[in-house]
C-alpha cells in the first residue's frame, strides 16, 4: 500500500511544484500579513512601499466596490505602519469594507476600533450612525453570522450590547436616547423567546426603558415611549404570572404616572383599559388565593382575600363570585354557631 501511495503521489507532487506559478490564483505567503491570493496578472501592484500609496489603493477598490481588495489593502496598511496619519482613514475603510459585504458584525467591531484608537476622529458622529444602523439590522431580526459568512442566529442579547456600546462611545450624541430605547426592545425581544426565566429578562427590558426615561426626561419623544414601553412590558407580564401579583400594581403605577405626566396624550383612553385589566387581573390574583384558602378549611384567610378582590374591581366578574363566597361562607359559621 506505501508503495503505491509514493509510486502515484509523487509524480503528482511534482506536477503541481512545476504548475504552480501557472495557477489562476497563487499562494503567496507575506510576513506580518499571512497567506492570500493573486489573481492572474495582478502582481504585487495592491502592495506599497509607502503608508499615502497603500490608503490609495483601499480606498480606490472601497469606491469601485472591489470590497475583498479594500479589505486586504487595508489589512496591510494597519499591519505595515499602524501608527500612521493614514490609520484612521484605512481603518474606516475596512469597516465599510465589511459592511459592503454585508459582515456587519466585523464591520460593527471595526468602527468601535476606530472609535476607540482615534477618539478625535473627524467623523466621529457619522461613524456612530454607521453603527447605529447596523445595530438596528440585528434588531429587526438579521442574524449573526457562523465564522462571520454564514447566517446562523439571531441574539438580541448581542444586540443590545451593541447598543450598549454606541452609548458609551457617545453618551450625548443625538443617537443614544434612541439607542438606550432600543436596549430596552431588545431585551423584550429577548424575553419573549427566552425558555428559561422570562421574568428576569422582562426586568432587564423595564430597567432599560426606565434608564432610558429618566436620563433623557427632557426629551419627550424618548421619555413618554421609554415609560410606556415599561407599563406595557409589565402588563405582558401581569397576564402570564401566577404568582407574582405584584407586577400588576407596578405596571398600574407606571401608567399612572404616564397619564398624570402626559394626561392628553393619545394613547390615554388604551392605558385606561389596560388599567382596568389589571385591576381584573389583581381581582383574578386574590380570588385564586382566596380559593386556595378555602379549599384548606382557613375560613378567615378565604375570607381576607374575596373581599381583597371586592377593593380591587368591584365591578369585575370576580367580584360577583367572591360576593357569593362571602355569604356562603358567613352563612356557614353561622350556621356552626347555632
Amino acid at each position: 500500500m506505501k508503495t503505491w501511495c509514493c509510486r502515484h503521489l509523487f509524480p503528482i507532487l511534482i506536477i503541481l511544484l512545476f504548475t504552480v506559478n501557472e495557477s489562476p490564483a497563487p499562494l503567496v505567503f507575506t510576513p506580518g500579513e499571512g497567506w492570500s491570493y493573486q489573481a492572474v496578472g495582478s502582481g504585487r501592484d495592491w502592495q506599497k512601499n509607502r503608508a499615502r500609496d497603500q490608503y490609495e489603493i483601499a480606498n480606490e477598490a472601497l469606491q469601485v466596490g472591489d470590497y475583498k481588495l479594500a479589505i486586504k489593502a487595508a489589512k496591510r496598511a494597519l499591519n505595515r505602519w499602524p501608527l500612521s496619519d493614514f490609520s484612521a482613514r484605512v481603518r474606516l475603510i475596512m469597516a465599510e469594507a465589511y459592511e459592503g459585504r454585508k459582515m456587519d458584525e466585523k464591520a460593527f467591531k471595526e468602527y468601535q476600533k476606530t472609535l476607540n484608537q482615534h477618539p478625535n476622529v473627524k467623523n466621529y458622529e457619522e461613524i456612530l450612525e454607521r453603527q447605529f444602523d447596523i445595530a438596528n439590522r440585528y434588531l429587526q431580526g438579521q442574524r449573526f453570522k457562523l465564522w462571520g459568512r454564514i447566517p446562523w442566529f439571531k441574539s438580541m442579547d448581542k444586540t443590545a450590547q451593541m447598543y450598549q456600546d454606541l452609548i458609551e462611545n457617545g453618551p450625548h450624541s443625538k443617537i443614544s436616547p434612541q439607542a438606550q430605547l432600543n436596549i430596552g426592545e431588545a431585551r423584550e425581544k429577548e424575553a419573549a423567546g427566552f425558555l428559561g426565566n422570562k421574568q428576569e429578562k422582562y426586568n432587564e427590558a423595564i430597567a432599560a426603558y426606565q434608564k432610558a426615561a429618566d436620563l433623557y426626561h427632557d426629551n419627550e419623544a424618548i421619555a413618554s415611549k421609554a415609560l410606556y414601553q415599561a407599563g406595557l412590558t409589565y402588563h405582558i407580564q401581569a397576564n402570564s404570572a401566577e404568582y407574582d401579583q405584584s407586577i400588576a400594581s407596578k405596571a398600574m403605577e407606571i401608567f399612572s404616572d404616564y397619564l398624570t405626566l402626559y394626561p392628553e396624550d393619545e394613547k390615554k383612553e388604551a392605558i385606561q383599559e389596560m388599567i382596568r385589566d389589571l385591576r381584573r387581573e389583581q381581582a383574578r390574583g386574590r380570588l385564586e388565593i382566596a380559593r386556595y384558602y378555602e379549599k384548606r378549611r382557613n375560613r378567615d384567610g378565604a375570607l381576607i382575600y374575596y373581599n381583597a378582590v371586592l377593593q380591587k374591581d368591584p365591578q369585575s366578574d370576580y367580584a360577583e363570585t367572591a360576593r357569593q363566597k362571602i355569604e356562603e361562607l358567613k352563612s356557614s359559621q353561622s350556621t356552626v354557631l347555632d
